[in-house]
């Protein structure tokens, strides 16, 4: 930010008189850049004003892709009348929540304290010293849905901001003191976890049948409206079939997989999956992607396809990647965040369909089109069609057509593309992209295409090339050439995931001693001495009075969870007691969330339930080891099983010190605390391992 303060103290004395995003690289930012709200961007000087002239500070976050960010953005923002308003009663400030997530982190955790519900965009009221004393999310520019108008909260929390001020001051104080305390998680007896014994007790199955009793065993997922695709959920009930060989908890990640694979979620004509349904049969998605959905879905396919053989998923799987390269790229190497929802206005305009569009593209070809994608005369979604399938259209229509039915997507796909495309939001977040280079991984060991390992070392090419920081180790953003920002704890240990599943599928262990670097890098700058969990952010690039300590198993992994599952995986690698030791007291600080809460804790869950099972430790050392790797790995895809692979002689690994042989390809398998002799044939290590 010492860059962004330093232009912003050229300004002139009125600079509060303007709108400032132009010059910023947010494309979300820059949708704002001509509103005639004056704007700021997070700066220190917004604050500054706001102490000098005693208002109170509107902080509005949100994100391109987002809907109701855009239908707020026209209704009031783009208004000149409530523009007048907001600018002669409050400091503004704009703030993109992908670039800065822990601003985000905190005052969503405010308005949700506040509100009981939260998200965007979010509208915080500020005092001139950061603290959120009221808030919400959509307002309407008239009084509807049972929320006052936009204007009337703009008055009022003004007048009360300016009769009130020692009212305010006490609610914000205790607003913070709140939000303080939902950070102090993590501080369990320290002294009951040793080294000897890492993992709490913790029965599995509990979990298991709280999830399945959540489970909606008619259309797949969990819940109701809206429906999240739950990835994590559904990947703890894979892991748990393939330790357990429950077949009903594979059963339901089939009816899952295969419900959104049907549904409107699925882009039929183009791939990519949708951020979610807004009803229970997954039919009317949220027409946003984003790209860690997609990249966390394509990595469940590809399993779930691993141990299934279902073809229908190789073809999600491909399809996906087909999108990834076609709309998520320039070629460079990096990927995009997201594509927005609307177009011209409208939400889905660009995905869907009228009845009399279709016969005039298709012609004859709407006796199979329509009953096969469910198009009516009327439409099937606010007078226009979504293309969605069911079981039984694809039993009477689907399989004896799949040619003709190809051709006629065809058709629709290059018809579509001349329609006026959804905004592409083109910075390229760390994160975000290193699980969907995680992804593609894991779509090359399942399906064996090596092009997916190849995009997968391009996309790592370029993040170490050019998203590498001398200060920070790694910067969070990309975009324009320009690397932004201090990385994040979840740029880190994605990243750091991403380059295990790398190396060990390329035999290269350089990647795996780069997660090591990465590792001691939170651990020095981003622990906290008073819990046994890490910070959200770097220490030293705080913008936040209060740390966030991330644990949800949400849309995407919290940061302490896969934390914790490195830490257990560098342990093994690198022979670090210390790690163990830790990631055996994070489990124990949240083992009773997990216990009451599996579906929000998935990914503890997984960790646990690997710690539940009898350790396997397969170490695959010499020329041909990323080959055996491979043919191995797709046999024995289980949570308790720890790979580690390397195709030379590597000395700088403890757990591969002395395991190369030259001329030799060989497989070492260690049992809990029995290592084995280690043998030279896939045939022999699965005659071991079994």
């Amino acid at each position: 930010m010492e860059e962004l303060n330093n232009k912003h103290l050229l300004l002139p004395f009125n600079s509060s008189k303007m709108n400032h995003l132009k010059h910023e690289s947010s494309p979300y930012l820059l949708q704002h850049a001509n509103n005639p709200v004056h704007w700021f961007p997070w700066c220190d000087e917004a604050f500054e004003l706001a102490l000098e002239e005693n208002k109170p500070v509107l902080l509005s976050i949100g994100y391109s892709s987002c809907h109701w960010c855009h239908v707020m953005a026209h209704e009031s923002f783009e208004d000149p009348e409530t523009a007048d308003l907001m600018n002669a009663l409050y400091i503004n400030i704009k703030v993109d929540r992908e670039e800065y997530p822990d601003i985000d982190h905190l005052y969503m955790d405010a308005v949700q304290a506040m509100t009981g519900s939260g998200g965007w965009p979010l509208n915080v009221f500020l005092t001139p010293d950061k603290r959120p004393f009221y808030g919400g999310t959509y307002f309407p520019p008239k009084r509807a849905f049972n929320r006052a108008s936009w204007k009337e909260v703009l008055i009022n929390v003004s007048q009360y901001f300016t009769q009130n001020r020692g009212d305010v001051d006490h609610q914000a104080t205790q607003l913070m003191t709140h939000l303080a305390n939902l950070s102090k998680v993590g501080q369990p007896d320290t002294s009951s976890a040793t080294s000897d014994d890492s993992t709490p007790e913790w029965n599995p199955q509990q979990a298991m049948q709280l999830l399945m009793k959540q489970a909606d065993k008619v259309f797949g997922g969990f819940g109701s409206a809206p429906k999240f695709p739950s990835t994590f959920a559904l990947q703890f009930l894979l892991d748990y079939h393939q330790c357990f060989r429950e077949s009903s908890t594979l059963d339901h990640v089939n009816l899952s997989l295969s419900a959104m694979g049907m549904g409107g979620i699925w882009d039929h004509l183009g791939g990519g999956f949708s951020r979610y349904s807004t009803d229970v049969q997954w039919i009317a998605p949220h027409f946003e992607k984003m790209l860690y959905d997609n990249a966390l879905l394509m990595g469940l396919y590809a399993r779930t396809y691993g141990v299934t053989g279902n073809e229908d998923y190789a073809e999600v799987v491909k399809g996906i990647r087909r999108w990834l390269e076609r709309e998520m790229t320039d070629g460079s190497g990096a990927f995009y965040s997201a594509q927005d929802a609307d177009t011209e206005g409208v939400e889905g305009k660009f995905y869907t369909w009228s009845y009399e569009e279709l016969k005039t593209l298709l012609g004859d070809g709407m006796n199979i089109f329509a009953p096969y994608y469910q198009v009516t005369e009327e439409g099937n979604w606010e007078h226009t069609n979504i293309l969605y399938t069911t079981e039984k259209s694809l039993s009477l229509h689907g399989k004896s057509h799949q040619d003709d039915l190809a051709e006629m997507k065809r058709i629709l796909f290059e018809h579509r593309s001349l329609r006026p495309a959804p905004l592409t939001d083109d910075k390229s977040l760390l994160a975000w992209n290193a699980l969907m280079n995680n992804a593609l991984t894991t779509a090359y060991l399942h399906l064996g295409d090596h092009s997916y390992l190849d995009l997968a070392l391009k996309n790592m090419d370029f993040i170490l090339t050019h998203m590498r920081d001398e200060m920070f180790l790694f910067k969070h953003q990309y975009k324009s050439g320009i690397s932004r920002h201090a990385a994040y704890a979840d740029d880190l240990v994605y990243l750091a995931d991403a380059l295990i599943r790398l190396g060990n599928s390329t035999g290269n262990p350089q990647y795996v001693i780069q997660m090591r670097e990465i590792m001691e890098f939170l651990l020095l700058h981003f622990s906290d001495p008073e819990s046994v969990l890490i910070n959200f952010a770097h220490r030293d690039a705080r913008k936040t009075e209060i740390e966030k300590k991330d644990i949800y198993d949400g849309a995407v992994p919290s940061v302490n969870s896969m934390f914790c599952k490195l830490l257990f995986d560098g342990a093994v690698f690198f022979q670090e007691i210390s790690w163990e030791t830790k990631a055996g007291r994070m489990l124990e600080a949240i083992l009773g969330s997990v216990r009451r809460h599996p579906s929000s804790f998935a990914i503890w869950a997984e960790i646990l339930l690997s710690r539940a099972s009898e350790f396997l430790e397969i170490s695959i050392v010499g020329d041909q080891a990323s080959d055996f790797f491979r043919t191995i790995y797709t046999r024995v895809d289980k949570p308790f099983v720890t790979y580690l692979v390397s195709n030379k002689n590597e000395e700088k690994i403890e757990a591969l010190k002395g395991k190369y042989r030259q001329g030799e390809t060989l497989v070492y398998i260690c049992k809990g605390t029995q290592c084995l002799e280690p043998v030279s044939t896939i045939q022999q290590a699965m005659e071991l391992i079994n």
